[in-house]
């Protein structure tokens, strides 16, 4: 860390600031074709948590 000077942070902080601005950017432009794609997947989202959950009571019970 002793080689790490102010302008690793100020370039640090500027990237996270454009990452995040270029992220929401796109998820903004995507947004229709979001909704009509990924419709149910909070069905595969709950199935993973059952399975996870099932998986994780086996392992407590032996």
């Amino acid at each position: 860390m002793s080689n790490v000077g102010t302008g690793h942070f100020v370039f640090a902080g500027l990237f996270v600031v454009v990452f995040l601005g270029a992220m929401v950017y796109a998820y903004r432009k995507d947004l229709k074709s979001i909704g009509r794609h990924y419709r149910k997947v909070w069905l595969i989202i709950l199935g993973i948590l059952v399975i996870y959950f099932t998986i994780f009571f086996f392992n407590r019970l032996s």
